[in-house]
């Protein structure tokens, strides 16, 4: 057992952490301010090859795997969830496509966002459907040469500046929950009849949009249709757990960093804060979790790279997602607590924290979603000790 990274993830590590430190640290608090879409930081990954780290090389990727984007994440959301959530973009809407896509649909739509010539979004989510899949109402039917495509998909991240979408839709009655009528289909943004009405405006995460989408009539292709029906949903969620698990492990690293650094230069009663037993052990309590979570993370990233995100792994998988993103919201509220009045005030960026990892324990299954998933898992001795 080897806990130690490899040598090129070890180096991608470093080259993030100073990207990070000298081109995102200084521009997260006016991202969070302006709410405006950080295309220069775009750039800036697109320089270093970053969006392309889960793609395979043969579509123009890196193939640094779910592993190494989660370690790339994982450097950035020290700073910034907008921009961890940037980098969670080249991976969330591409997952499908990478599980059971065609020759040709790899071909076709990889490459662009690897390159950073294109964006693209996950639409699942429906103003009654969220948690609940089965529930969607967006509904696709069959024209003999394609589909034709009726819904509206809501909370969609990246939903405005996305080039195409990967879309979930009913193929069969819309009121049915019988799973086999899910199927998922690639769609241009520019295709007649897609509209996007209406962005949110949101507590955190800022800089981001996150949209309605509207599919009126829209034809989908043949060959723009994915095989693997809600099959490929859970596997394309289930991969994705580490990924956001990263975007809590970062943010929590980063607001026990800042708390930490203040508490040693807050003067109180003719010592610093740190001095304080009871700040010491809070601090220690919380660096603590983070380790585990890193521990969960990490684990999770090495199986989902390893194909390991069907039923069988789904409780460790949610594991991390649950744990970090729970961990995030608890360390950047201890840094609010920490810093005091000051945290509570723009002046420092705990309260930007704080608002963003809130986010985290929502987004791609809540925290209470990812508990059941665990407890069905130990019920049914996925996840078992004998």
């Amino acid at each position: 057992m080897d806990f130690q990274l490899s040598d090129e993830l070890l180096a991608l590590q470093r080259s993030v952490r100073r990207l990070a430190q000298d081109k995102i640290k200084p521009r997260a608090r006016e991202i969070d301010t302006t709410g405006e879409y950080p295309q220069d930081i775009f750039d800036e990954f697109r320089k270093a090859d970053l969006l392309g780290l889960c793609i395979p090389p043969e579509y123009g990727g890196s193939g640094a795997g779910i592993m190494g984007l989660a370690i790339t994440i994982e450097e950035v959301t020290k700073y910034s969830n907008v921009l961890g959530l940037m980098l969670l973009l080249t991976r969330l809407p591409t997952g499908p496509i990478m599980i059971a896509g065609t020759e040709e649909q790899k071909q076709r739509y990889l490459p662009g966002i690897a390159k950073g010539t294109h964006r693209a979004a996950f639409c699942l989510s429906e103003p009654g459907a969220g948690s609940d899949v089965a529930g969607m109402q967006t509904v696709a039917r069959d024209d003999g040469s394609g589909y034709v495509l009726n819904g509206t998909k809501c909370w969609i991240s990246g939903g405005m500046q996305a080039d195409w979408f990967v879309v979930f839709a009913k193929t069969g009655d819309p009121a049915s929950r019988d799973h086999t009528s899910i199927g998922a289909f690639i769609v241009e943004s520019d295709s007649s009849g897609v509209t996007r009405p209406r962005v949110d405006k949101k507590m955190g995460v800022k800089g981001i949009d996150t949209t309605e989408i509207v599919f009126n009539d829209v034809k989908v292709p043949a060959e723009q249709v994915i095989g693997g029906g809600f099959a490929l949903v859970m596997q394309s969620l289930n991969a994705m757990r580490p990924i956001v698990a990263a975007r809590g492990l970062g943010l929590a690293e980063g607001a026990l960093m800042y708390a930490t650094e203040y508490v040693k230069n807050r003067a109180a009663f003719g010592k610093t804060i740190a001095e304080f037993q009871g700040i010491q052990w809070e601090i220690a309590k919380c660096a603590t979790e983070i380790e585990a979570a890193r521990l969960l993370t990490y684990r999770g990233a090495w199986l989902a790279d390893q194909g390991c995100f069907t039923k069988e792994y789904v409780p460790m998988l949610s594991m991390c997602k649950y744990y970090a993103s729970e961990v995030a919201v608890k360390a950047s509220g201890l840094a609010v607590q920490l810093l005091g009045a000051a945290g509570y005030m723009e002046e420092h960026p705990v309260e930007m924290f704080y608002r963003d990892a809130r986010q985290l324990t929502i987004v791609e299954g809540t925290s209470q979603i990812q508990l059941g998933l665990i407890a069905k898992g130990v019920l049914g001795h996925d996840l078992w000790w004998d």
